[in-house]
């Protein structure tokens, strides 16, 4: 038997370093994973709520959102309602694992396991990672985001700035582009190209602006209007990307604060895609990595029932009567199928065989895991590798609540069809083109007022809450300098509701063309 990593509770940076080469030595060498180099940061309770607040970063630009969260976390941390994480780790290059000064020796053995190797092999891997973000950039560009903000602050006012940040943040989930229709952001490059492409979008924007309705009287409406929607790349679900590129008022200063935001609303849309295969991806390696560490004698038999107890916890699922349940833990059901793909792999069964005949004794599990990990996002994962036992293990059936119908239904249980239906079910629920509402800019009156017209796609009569949407729609507004019609449409385009909001203030952002 080897000896211990360590004794006891305490840790010391030697012990940390001793733990985390062994930690990645089991990594490479038996799980054969593929990382970002590691950069481990300890760090107090305090810079933990702090990067808690800036959405888990290093470094970050001023922003009063920040703040109340900081003081939400802080307030909850402080009267013992809620309980900080162990750690938290950035999709960089290097990959940044924070740990707490605060944890055990066994804790931050089992945060390195899981957030240094398991987190990491994953961002570095996944392909809606590896083709959409750039970890290699994006410190610098957080230096350079944070830099030019200030920038502006000094030179424009704190006021200005804050006003257009509070806009840009509120059409956050709507500044993305949903389908990998454009290549990777490289954050280098777009730091270097700041000034060149400012300058070449002025030419644009009077171009726009200068031209249609009608340069050339005798062209057709149709052709004009083709041509506007081309220039516009209409039908546009990116609303940041729009108003960047076309919102007439805005200066150059004004457009490079959306590209910032909108920039960094990209670079973390594969987290919102993934969080149940990337948190079942590291809770599976953390769990290999420390069932290893004990059999092997590195760690003792009470820091591994210590882990026992910390893991529990994070696999915990609540059933749905329980008071504490609020959803599906991600943690929980990640690790769950993850374990179940692996026994499928080792022992399958004839039922296993049946719904899963390429994955069914290929008796080498984590080959066949680093593929799923690399090409699937949650709602394909789900749809794909949810296996009956595992909805049989997890007590799954599908209630229908139609509102014309005072009672609930039992739409599927555990049969052969009611395992697809819930597991088409449950998929929906992590498509996010299917959760988030699909809103986008469908035309421009240029002959008018210039108001802008955009168009919600209603699915199963889910309309926006009209005071929701008549805030953002204001923001909007502002940003495009004129007023913003949305229409609400059902499936067959027939309108359902509409909303009209002017700028609120006089003149939106005014700081470009009059």
């Amino acid at each position: 038997m080897s000896a211990r990593l360590f004794e006891g509770a305490d840790w010391s940076f030697e012990t940390i370093q001793r733990i985390y080469e062994r930690v990645e030595d089991i990594a490479l060498r038996d799980l054969k994973l593929d990382v970002y180099p590691n950069q481990i940061e300890v760090i107090t309770a305090e810079q933990m709520l702090d990067a808690y607040a800036a959405s888990g970063m290093p470094i970050y630009y001023g922003h009063w959102s920040f703040g109340k969260h900081f003081v939400q976390h802080e307030g909850q941390y402080r009267k013992g309602h809620s309980d900080l994480a162990y750690e938290l780790v950035i999709n960089s290059s290097p990959c940044i694992s924070y740990i707490m000064e605060g944890n055990s020796a066994l804790m931050q053995t089992l945060v390195i396991a899981h957030a240094a190797f398991g987190h990491n092999h994953f961002f570095k891997n996944n392909r809606l990672f590896r083709d959409g973000t750039d970890a290699a950039g994006i410190l610098d560009y957080l230096q350079f985001a944070r830099s030019y903000i200030t920038q502006c602050e000094e030179t424009y006012g704190e006021r200005e700035v804050e006003r257009l940040l509070d806009a840009a943040h509120a059409l956050m989930s709507h500044g993305v582009h949903r389908s990998p229709r454009r290549r990777r952001i490289d954050f280098k490059q777009e730091q270097t190209r700041a000034q060149e492409r400012r300058a070449h979008d002025e030419l644009m924007y009077n171009e726009l602006w200068q031209t249609l309705p009608g340069g050339n009287p005798r062209a057709p409406q149709s052709s004009a209007q083709e041509r506007l929607a081309q220039m516009l790349e209409l039908p546009q679900e990116n609303l940041l990307y729009f108003l960047e590129k076309t919102a007439p008022r805005l200066a150059p200063w004004q457009r490079e604060l959306l590209r910032i935001v909108r920039l960094l609303a990209q670079y973390f849309y594969p987290q919102r895609q993934t969080k149940v295969m990337n948190e079942g991806t590291a809770t599976f390696v953390h769990y290999k990595i420390m069932s290893e560490l004990h059999r092997s004698g590195d760690i003792g038999d009470g820091a591994f029932l210590e882990f026992l107890t910390s893991h529990t916890n994070v696999t915990f699922q609540p059933a749905f009567d329980d008071r504490r349940y609020s959803s599906i833990n991600p943690y929980a059901l990640g690790f769950a199928m993850m374990q179940d793909l692996e026994r499928i792999c080792i022992a399958p069964t004839q039922e296993d065989r049946d719904w899963f005949p390429q994955l069914a004794g290929c008796l080498d599990p984590m080959e066949a895991l680093k593929d799923i990990w690399a090409h699937y996002r949650d709602e394909s994962f789900i749809s794909q590798f949810l296996s009956p036992r595992v909805i049989r293990d997890w007590r799954m059936f599908h209630l229908i609540d139609d509102p014309s119908d005072a009672h609930l239904r039992v739409e599927s249980i555990h049969d052969e069809r009611g395992y697809r239906r819930i597991r088409r079910a449950l998929t929906r629920e992590y498509d996010l083109s299917y959760v988030d509402p699909q809103i986008e800019v469908i035309a421009v009156d240029l002959e008018g007022d210039r108001h802008l017209i955009l168009q919600h796609a209603v699915r199963e009569g889910r309309l926006l809450a009209s005071r929701e949407a008549s805030e953002v729609l204001g923001l909007l507004a502002d940003l495009w300098g004129y007023p913003v019609v949305l229409r609400e449409v059902d499936e067959h385009g027939n309108g359902l509701r509409e909303h009209i909001c002017e700028p609120r203030h006089a003149q939106g952002f005014q700081s470009g063309l009059p």
